[in-house]
């Protein structure tokens, strides 16, 4: 049962002038119109509130709505609690002419809740004039910018909001003609890493600009990441239809959001997904993995006419999703935790799966509906964790779905923050000011929003040589006093990212008791795919001991961060597990990581063949064998 919010609502409608006296001067950007049916028009922000839905014991508050907000198609929080969002003016023109030479500007705006209550928000202009702006991420003394073709940095250092010059381009080959498939979704990923997503129309081929373009990545649908430092870029996994949501549970395991082919998906590096349409570039696959969800939003056999209404209602209203968030905030009941939120584009709603441990992976058990729109312009972009442990919902709100072939309504978009009873207010909020030793404190907090930027804060210090000279020796006194196995795993990425993990440290991770404290061992040991030999016969020996699936799968997706001569002994103890054979994606895993090394050397390929306990691996080795 749901609560129907109205006196809340009626609540609010008084204060919704008092947001838009604030920025009187928004309007929707030269040479941009609307382009909706004569006579379709969206409820007023106010009256639209009125209609909403959620759960008994939460309420809906209105914080920010047209003038103030148009077409939020992402947006994130910087370290002093102010939101950031991407006002994007290009799509569907971006779409509809291939790529357009002259885009309508995109904008990226910065709001600031003055004292917390969300009656008192000031609007600021960061970037007026952007060019196919899709998400915008503060963090390393700037603001990164996914901006077609390029993934731009925007230095600030002294953080007035005022761009010290030029913007850098890091990186570049975006594909503009991905239409509603484009790159997308920026964040700060647990080992340090920026992460983002990309869609499944067009192929885009992406490197450093002046390095050699034979080494640039070309990828369509997957999960890729950069890091700020090294200035590596890589694909984490590949597959599906359009990514476009992503985040990490209390474990540090990552999943995503997907349209068509299945909802939501967990983050296995080196995997490769089903796909809507098309193949992936190595023929040998020969067959993908599934989602990890265990049921889909919509019924019937043909996603195309899963487009909302009646039929498809009871299951979660249609095949299109955007945004995910895992909820780790301090605000929600405790029973809230860890559930995964994203936004139902048919079904103008929020809903959640709960997600579960099952196999190797996981699951995704159907949860229910979350926020509930009563409205066919609601169309919920993002959802993400604020720093008082809220949740706050971007609403694009267009009455044509996630296509828009009936017209734009460009002029319209909301911001709702969605609380469960009053959280408390954190006025004057500045995660930067504060010491080391303030930010370790961080690390614990209940609410994962200050553990990610106290990271973040600490990783750019260690970077930067500001780092306090004993806060690398605090932060393992920390782990090696603390119990909680998700507390001390963040303290394992804080150390990480500050250079306080050597391989000697990570390796005595390799038996610890938990599965995830191995699972991140493995995968931190092998980020510069540089493994001693020392460490392979170690991994080779937990690969035949080791009684989690969980730890087999991690150690799976480090075969591919091997030499291809390297994995035959590490694969053979794999394989040797004949209770792995009916998990869903440990034998295709360690088959990706190893079908290389089998075309390389047939021979070595025929005595793994004669000892591998895995049906379907043993006739993939064989069609390998005698494939041309």
């Amino acid at each position: 049962m749901q609560l129907r919010c109205l006196s809340l609502a009626r609540r609010l409608v008084c204060l919704v002038p008092v947001a838009l006296c604030l920025a009187a001067s928004a309007q929707l950007p030269p040479g941009v119109t609307d382009s909706q049916k004569p006579g379709e028009v969206p409820l007023p922000p106010a009256e639209a509130l009125k209609k909403l839905t959620v759960p008994p014991g939460f309420r809906v508050q209105l914080f920010a709505g047209e003038p103030q907000v148009m077409q939020p198609i992402a947006m994130e929080f910087d370290d002093r609690g102010r939101l950031w969002v991407v006002e994007n003016f290009s799509y569907p023109t971006l779409k509809k002419n291939n790529g357009v030479t002259n885009p309508a500007p995109d904008r990226i705006v910065i709001f600031t809740d003055r004292d917390g209550t969300g009656r008192n928000v000031e609007r600021k202009v960061f970037l007026n004039e952007g060019r196919h702006v899709t998400s915008a991420l503060p963090g390393f003394g700037g603001v990164w910018v996914l901006s077609l073709p390029d993934l731009l940095f925007y230095p600030d250092a002294n953080g007035d909001d005022v761009p010290d010059g030029p913007p850098e381009v890091k990186l570049t080959g975006w594909n503009i003609q991905a239409g509603h498939n484009f790159v997308n979704g920026l964040a700060w990923g647990p080992d340090g890493w920026l992460y983002g997503r990309h869609g499944i129309t067009t192929k885009s081929t992406v490197g450093r600009p002046g390095t050699p373009t034979n080494e640039w990545v070309t990828l369509d649908c997957s999960i890729w990441r950069y890091h700020p430092v090294t200035k590596k870029f890589e694909t984490v996994c590949r597959g599906t239809t359009n990514p476009w949501g992503l985040d990490w549970d209390e474990n540090g395991q990552a999943f995503f959001s997907n349209n068509v082919i299945g909802h939501f998906w967990h983050v296995i590096p080196g995997a490769f997904y089903k796909r809507m349409f098309g193949t992936h570039d190595n023929p040998h696959l020969y067959e993908l993995m599934e989602s990890c969800s265990d049921h889909l939003h919509w019924q019937g056999a043909k996603w195309s006419e899963a487009r909302g209404g009646p039929a498809h209602d009871a299951l979660g209203g249609g095949h299109s999703h955007c945004g995910l968030m895992i909820y780790q905030g301090d605000n929600f009941p405790p029973e809230w935790r860890g559930r995964a939120f994203m936004g139902n584009i048919h079904g103008n709603r929020v809903l959640y799966d709960v997600p579960s441990r099952n196999g190797s992976g996981y699951t995704a058990k159907h949860g229910g509906n979350f926020l509930m729109a009563d409205d066919p312009w609601f169309r919920s972009t993002v959802q993400i964790t604020g720093p008082d442990g809220s949740v706050f919902v971007a609403d694009w709100n267009d009455f044509g779905e996630c296509h828009d072939n009936d017209g734009s309504y460009r002029s319209s978009g909301r911001i709702y923050k969605v609380t469960h009873g009053t959280p408390k207010p954190l006025p004057d909020l500045n995660l930067a000011k504060l010491s080391d030793a303030e930010l370790i404190k961080l690390l614990g907090h209940a609410n994962e929003w200050h553990r990610r930027h106290a990271q973040r804060l600490l990783q750019e210090r260690a970077v930067a040589g500001k780092l306090d000279q004993a806060t690398v020796a605090a932060l393992r006194k920390l782990h090696a006093a603390e119990k909680d196995v998700p507390k001390q795993l963040r303290l394992l990425w804080a150390l990480h990212v500050t250079g306080g993990a050597e391989e000697k440290f990570l390796t005595t991770h390799l038996d610890h008791a938990s599965e995830h404290a191995r699972w991140w061992a493995i995968r931190l040991l092998t980020e510069d795919k540089q493994v001693s030999p020392a460490l392979l016969a170690k991994f080779v020996a937990m690969a035949r001991e080791d009684k989690s699936a969980f730890v087999r799968l991690g150690l799976s997706s480090a075969l591919q961060r091997l030499p291809v001569n390297d994995r035959w002994e590490l694969a053979t103890a794999l394989l040797a597990h004949a209770e792995d054979a009916a998990d869903k994606d440990l034998p295709l895993l360690t088959w990706y990581g190893i079908e290389p090394a089998v075309a390389a050397d047939p021979a070595k390929a025929a005595l793994l063949l004669a000892k591998c306990q895995q049906t379907q691996v043993r006739q993939f080795i064989t069609r390998r064998l005698t494939a041309k």
